[in-house]
């Protein structure tokens, strides 16, 4: 197979032409030459494939600039890979081989070239203490090997749920001297039993006596780091929120979310006969009844 004279085959007198260009070209020799037209015309049938392979290679920047490198030394030692009028009705043949040599040596290059080593990922669980005050936390993993590895992973003070750590160079090996892959970990915090953390609120319980949440009072409250005290207004009812400012999750360098206490009014599971008899009375004298009116 023989490698020629493309921009010839084109009609085009340089080798410094854009793709759009060439494709314009294209359409005016494929129309020139165009089987239908030149119906028992040998000539215009092999004219018409040159023209299909010279626009196969020309019009793909990569392959163009390739066969401009072949055309630049085997032929014009340096010069432009085709001038034009000196050179008109001139076809050079050379063998095509000599273009996939050179592929061959790009590729070569290219896997010599250093390559950073993949990622990897995993996802760890903290529980919300430790991620609130910060700490270092010790994990197994597998290496790709197979083997175990162990690795001591620093997780600051007031992370993000969802938050990726990374480790650099504990990922996937590099090829041809290239870097290690990073290893990345995802932090999962985990709610307690006391605390739960949304956004960079946190939420808890507030259990309030039937005769506090009637009378109002003043109950302390325990935080994730010491405790407060908050007024309760009277009348207040299950469900309804108290928000503390600047006591909940770490939202920034120095600042933080609020705590979102929820009232829970809890009832005695067990009367001593005073109480039973003051409820009793209570019943007897008041006219309060949630399922009929709201007084």
């Amino acid at each position: 197979m023989v490698f020629k004279n493309y921009y010839k085959i084109l009609d085009l007198e340089t080798s410094h032409v854009s793709i759009d260009e060439i494709k314009q070209a294209y359409r005016q020799a494929a129309k020139k030459y165009h089987p239908d037209l030149n119906m028992g015309d040998n000539l215009a049938e092999e004219r018409i494939k040159d023209i299909n392979e010279a626009y196969k290679i020309l019009s793909v920047p990569a392959s163009k600039r390739k066969y401009d490198r072949v055309w630049n030394s085997k032929f014009l030692k340096g010069k432009k890979a085709f001038t034009g009028k000196a050179e008109k009705g001139v076809i050079f043949q050379m063998f095509l081989g000599n273009l996939e040599d050179i592929n061959k040596k790009e590729e070569s290059i290219k896997k010599k070239n250093p390559v950073k080593g993949e990622n990897i990922e995993t996802e760890i669980n903290v529980n919300l203490y430790d991620a609130f005050y910060g700490l270092d936390k010790q994990i197994s993993l597998k290496t790709v090997e197979g083997q175990a590895k162990t690795f001591t992973v620093k997780i600051p003070k007031g992370i993000r749920n969802g938050e990726k750590i990374r480790l650099i160079g504990q990922g996937k090996p590099g090829e041809n001297g290239g870097k290690n892959g990073d290893l990345l970990i995802k932090i999962n915090i985990i709610d307690n039993h006391k605390f739960k953390l949304e956004g960079v609120d946190i939420y808890t319980d507030l259990f309030l006596t039937p005769w506090e949440a009637a009378l109002g009072t003043r109950a302390s409250v325990e935080t994730i780091d010491d405790e407060t005290r908050v007024y309760i207004p009277q009348g207040i009812q299950s469900g309804e929120k108290i928000r503390i400012p600047n006591k909940g999750y770490q939202s920034g360098k120095d600042t933080r979310g609020d705590l979102v206490a929820e009232v829970k009014i809890a009832v005695p599971k067990q009367l001593t006969q005073e109480e039973k008899e003051i409820y009793i009375k209570l019943s007897e004298i008041s006219e309060f009844n949630p399922r009929t009116n709201k007084k």
